[in-house]
């Protein structure tokens, strides 16, 4: 049947999707409503079996074979979550799964897969090399290929989310945020929604670096991207299905695009609001709703946002909370020029109220300036603005890294080295506890002739904050830095003889 005639409608009704499949809650989530002054309701397809809604299409595809050819076994390929949905299905139907996957899908994924019974193939960077190598398999052994999203039966199967969006929420929805890779996720549920309750705008949400559809779409013709980012692995598709096109062409009102930080930060707002954790790809929409409320100022509409998929890599939890307060626009990373004189340590910290700080990067390096990376918790992007025009009254030059990629992926991380200036330096490590005024109270103790010529400070989210410092004391005031260490009251170590210390900073 040529595409145009397909009747979607009657596929989706008539798709054969739960005998594998749960219909997922559509949840408000109440603290992610509050900010935003919208009711979000997530439908929570992280839920399935597979953490991910992508059993619905695989399987919906694979009953409608035929008998003699599910018999020979079916191959796909995928960065993880239609791999485990094709390999649950399979041992659901008593078939051969052969599933090719990128070297680089998350652990997680690859050991889903092979729980499920799947033969797993590792092959390639990207889904399309993983793709061009499954077909090989597929035309060398004969083998049914259960496409990932450009195939109409997958599309039907994955539009049953939107008949139970409709179905759980009757009342007036605005808007319907849904992720996008190759498509067939939003192609499903914007051919039933759209269908039914045409005045609902269907939104698409794309990561920044894996934007294939938005390009395809703004150019009128498929686009194929000639690299995709791999942090929402579950969306990194350099080409988009033809059928997907056509229908988002047809369906879908705009797409927005979002950035990692963005993701990591809703992410976050989930797991706050549910105590899940989403894989990047499953918090796109998520992360688009917030974009939407921001850039649209609506207030009082119901919005739904598909969260797509739970299957996170443990390794990448470490990442994903150092940038969701970026995201969020809760932290300022500012780099700040200060005078090399005594005090002005002391000036600045007071400058910075009572914000918290975040992380603090410091090695003395000039006789008469001072340069340190700090991050800051803050209110919005006014709050920063706000805080760099006062530091910048009182003489302290600073520059807002906030949104530069070098200094959050890299310098954070490398402030510091040998420095001839510091003699007489001691390494001290401390545990302050993690409160407002720890620093204040460290500063105001410390003698005002002795030079602070070292300083880190990060944030673990822990109940102490674990603090390096180096001091230049003279020798002769030993005695003066013991009480001062025994007043202080928080627990030290002196470091000053390790040996890591000697090569990299001392």
């Amino acid at each position: 049947m040529p595409a145009k005639q397909i009747d979607y409608l009657r596929k989706i009704l008539t798709a054969r999707v739960y005998d594998v499949a749960v219909e997922t809650p559509l949840e408000k989530a109440p603290h992610l409503s509050a900010r935003l002054n919208n009711t979000l309701l997530l439908k929570r397809e992280d839920q399935q079996a597979v953490f991910s809604f992508k059993l619905r299409g695989a399987y919906n595809k694979m009953a409608h074979l035929p008998a003699e050819v599910l018999r020979r076994g079916v191959i796909c390929a995928s960065a993880g979550n239609h791999a485990q949905g094709v390999a649950l299905a399979a041992k659901r139907l008593g078939a051969r799964a052969v599933i090719v996957m990128p070297v680089t899908t998350p652990g997680v994924k690859v050991q889903g897969v092979r729980a499920r019974g799947g033969e797993v193939v590792l092959f390639g960077d990207s889904f399309d090399e993983a793709y061009a190598h499954a077909r090989e398999i597929e035309a060398r052994e004969g083998l049914a290929f259960v496409h990932p999203f450009d195939d109409p039966d997958v599309i039907a199967g994955q539009g049953t989310i939107g008949m139970e969006i409709l179905r759980q929420h009757q009342g007036p929805l605005h808007a319907l945020f849904v992720a996008i890779g190759g498509g067939g996720l939003i192609s499903g549920i914007a051919a039933y929604v759209k269908r039914l309750r045409p005045e609902i705008r269907i939104v698409g949400v794309q990561a920044s670096d894996s934007d294939a559809m938005a390009r395809s779409l703004a150019a009128g013709r498929r686009v194929r991207l000639d690299h995709v980012g791999l942090f929402a692995d579950g969306v990194a598709v350099k080409l988009v299905g033809e059928e997907t096109f056509r229908i988002c062409r047809e369906l879908v009102d705009e797409i927005l695009l979002v950035d990692t930080d963005d993701i990591c930060a809703a992410i976050k707002d989930v797991f706050e609001d549910t105590r899940t954790v989403l894989e990047p790809a499953g918090a796109l929409a998520i992360a688009g709703a917030k974009a939407y409320v921001e850039r649209e100022k609506c207030r009082g509409q119901s919005l739904v946002a598909v969260a797509c998929g739970a299957n996170m890599n443990f390794d990448r939890l470490r990442f994903v909370a150092e940038r969701a307060e970026v995201g969020e626009r809760r932290e300022a990373i500012l780099a700040v020029t200060i005078p090399e004189e005594r005090g002005s340590f002391r000036r600045f910290c007071e400058l910075i109220g009572s914000r918290s700080v975040t992380e603090f990067n410091y090695r003395i390096a000039d006789e008469r300036q001072a340069h340190i990376f700090v991050g800051l918790s803050v209110q919005d992007r006014a709050d920063i603005a706000r805080l760099t025009r006062n530091l910048a009254r009182h003489g302290f030059a600073a520059l807002d890294l906030t949104d530069d990629e070098l200094a959050k992926s890299h310098l954070r991380h490398m402030v510091g080295g040998h420095s001839a200036l510091a003699r007489d330096e001691l390494l001290y490590r401390f545990e302050f506890p993690e409160r407002p005024g720890a620093l204040m109270k460290f500063l105001a103790s410390m003698r005002p002739d002795w030079n602070i010529s070292l300083f880190h400070y990060r944030n673990h989210g822990a109940d102490v904050g674990r603090v390096l410092v180096g001091m230049q004391v003279p020798p002769k005031e030993m005695g003066a830095l013991r009480r001062f260490l025994g007043e202080l009251g928080y627990r030290y170590w002196d470091e000053s003889g390790n040996p890591a210390f000697g090569l990299f900073l001392g």
